[in-house]
């Protein structure tokens, strides 16, 4: 949960930056007041002891639980994922104060700037969580997912679906293929450390279907649907469909009748 508070921040800033250069707005995921800002990484961070536990446990936490409701603005979101449900337990389990501001220290030193890290960061906790590799879970490495969206070279017309989402590795590197592709000159930029920014400029008559209704993911495992949803959101995705649900099982005709049958026009797994 702090490697995401932390992420989300960092979200935060790229997306300031893009408006900053477009000129266009954006939808805050942090409210722009100044308990809102107060949530950012940036501005707790360097709370120590018994306030930094407070404020967590006491706001920051309980606003991971309404991800996705609103926006920065207040404004209800078009086309809402289930990540507000699955975060409803979020929950401080570090109860030492002094170990938490080393934790907060050491989660801000973590060089997430650079994707690849991120990544390598991501799997390594991922490997710590006691479900992973249990009842088929296996997580599909990187370079085999980026071959296979690169084969398929999904559309932003398209509706995909991962059936054995795990932490939606094949729906957020998906994300990242279409702004890559979907960026203009205009729409690319570097950042301070050197790191380039892919805005997709050019999904903008695609981002409500984006949003609400491209990325479909399934999974019976509801850590997984938690990690999915916050992955997914990190990569801008606010409302993807993240559902509880064995691919496997008769029981996703009655679920979901629709989507049991030529729904989807990519599925990746």
């Amino acid at each position: 949960y702090l490697m995401f508070a932390r992420m989300l921040d960092m979200q935060e800033d790229v997306a300031e930056r893009k408006a900053n250069r477009t000129g266009k707005p954006f939808d805050r995921l942090f409210p722009n007041t100044p308990e809102g800002q107060l949530l950012r990484w940036k501005n707790f961070r360097n709370m120590s002891g018994k306030e930094l536990h407070s404020h967590l446990k006491q706001k920051v936490y309980p606003f991971f639980a309404q991800l996705g409701g609103v926006d920065g603005e207040g404004s209800e979101r078009e086309g809402l994922g289930h990540i507000s449900e699955y975060m409803q337990d979020a929950d401080l389990e570090i109860k030492n104060e002094s170990v938490l501001t080393s934790a907060v220290e050491m989660v801000n030193d973590l060089p997430l700037t650079q994707s690849d890290v991120k990544g390598d960061i991501y799997e390594y906790l991922l490997s710590k969580l006691t479900t992973a590799g249990i009842n088929g879970q296996f997580r599909t490495p990187r370079h085999i997912i980026d071959t296979m969206i690169e084969l398929i070279a999904p559309q932003p017309t398209e509706v995909i679906c991962d059936p054995s989402c795990g932490t939606a590795g094949f729906l957020a590197r998906t994300m990242e293929y279409l702004n890559r592709v979907h960026s203009s000159e205009a729409g690319i930029f570097t950042d301070e450390d050197g790191n380039q920014h892919f805005t997709g400029d050019g999904l903008e008559p695609y981002r409500q279907h984006i949003n609400s209704q491209m990325f479909w993911g399934f999974d019976f495992d509801t850590t997984m649907l938690r990690v999915s949803s916050m992955n997914m959101m990190l990569h801008g995705v606010n409302g993807a469909n993240i559902r509880y649900q064995d691919s496997l099982s008769k029981s996703i005709k009655e679920h979901y009748p629709r989507q049991e049958q030529n729904f989807f026009d990519v599925v990746l797994a």
